[in-house]
């Protein structure tokens, strides 16, 4: 489930194309705007479907080692706790998941070995063999080994990564968007869920966080020449043109939100801002955007141009 913060995330990148296209196509924009939102979803799907792919691959190898030419007694009789994994099974047999599978073309079966290769990772960890020996069969220790599988060997293994980039440019991003949402998903699973339990959703509330993605794009785009007169007269000591752009981006899209957004606090708006600089822009950017945003807030107030109610009023 997408939070306020990876939406805000998701429109910046969206407004960076924007402004550095030549033709400045507001509606093919934000269409694509959305149709890079609706990605994250596949990807969520992807992960889901790579945990189920596990299984397979070790069933293949499995089948594998029992007739290779001098097979062990473990190749002849394996130990099955991975293959009957509680939570896989039931991730497999969701009818929702797999329907998604489905309608999103997701596949990995032209990856064996990218996903023997993480198998192997896997198998060769500690905790899986004491996942694989010990007594306990309950529902819980299988989930909670796949939770430890997924965080130790699955969310940041290179290679697997490196496949997602070149699926698409943005997953890079992304992925750390969808991690947390497996995570959440995996913790919050139960042995008495259902075939038909439903999925995590994209967004909090689809209607809601649409309309707030559509109007922080179109009122940044639409609103840039007058948001940019109000930065560069608080910088009258630098050119607008030399700072860097991330910077400017992400204070014209704070502006706009606390203009624009009239149940959304300020102080939301600044924080929120500001820490999205500190993974997208300079170190330093934090400090200089809290100051020229302390500035165009202050004079905001005196010239009585906030229109804040209702959770807006907070300070």
């Amino acid at each position: 489930m997408l939070n306020r913060r990876y939406l805000r995330i998701k429109v910046m990148q969206a407004l960076y194309g924007f402004f550095q296209s030549d033709t400045r196509d507001l509606a093919k924009s934000e269409k694509d705007l959305f149709t890079g939102i609706e990605k994250i979803y596949d990807l969520f799907i992807y992960q889901l479907a790579f945990l189920i792919e596990l299984k397979h691959v070790a069933t293949v190898l499995m089948e594998e080692a029992k007739i290779k030419h001098l097979p062990t007694e473990h190749d002849l009789n394996p130990n099955l706790k991975f293959i009957e994994n509680k939570f896989i099974n039931q991730l497999e047999n969701n009818i929702h998941v797999q329907r998604e599978i489905n309608n999103r073309r997701i596949s990995w079966n032209n990856e064996f070995e990218l996903v023997k290769k993480v198998f192997n990772t896997i198998k060769t960890s500690p905790e899986f063999e004491k996942y694989m020996n010990v007594s306990d069969d309950s529902f819980n220790s299988h989930r909670d080994f796949a939770l430890e599988m997924f965080r130790e060997s699955i969310a940041d293994f290179e290679l697997l990564n490196h496949l997602y980039e070149e699926k698409n440019l943005h997953y890079g991003d992304d992925i750390y968007i969808v991690n947390p949402m497996i995570v959440k998903m995996i913790e919050g699973s139960k042995e008495s869920a259902t075939p038909d339990t439903a999925l995590m959703t994209l967004y909090k509330d689809k209607e809601e966080d649409m309309q707030f993605v559509k109007d922080l794009f179109r009122e940044t785009a639409l609103r840039n020449d007058e948001i940019e007169k109000m930065i560069g007269d608080k910088t009258k000591n630098w050119e607008v043109e030399r700072i860097a752009m991330m910077d400017v981006l992400l204070m014209k899209m704070a502006i706009t939100e606390i203009l624009h957004f009239s149940s959304i606090p300020v102080k939301v708006s600044l924080n929120e801002f500001i820490e999205i600089s500190k993974m997208y822009s300079t170190p330093k950017s934090k400090i200089f955007i809290n100051g020229i945003l302390d500035k165009i807030v202050a004079d905001l107030k005196e010239g009585n141009k906030l229109n804040k109610i209702g959770r807006g009023l907070m300070e």
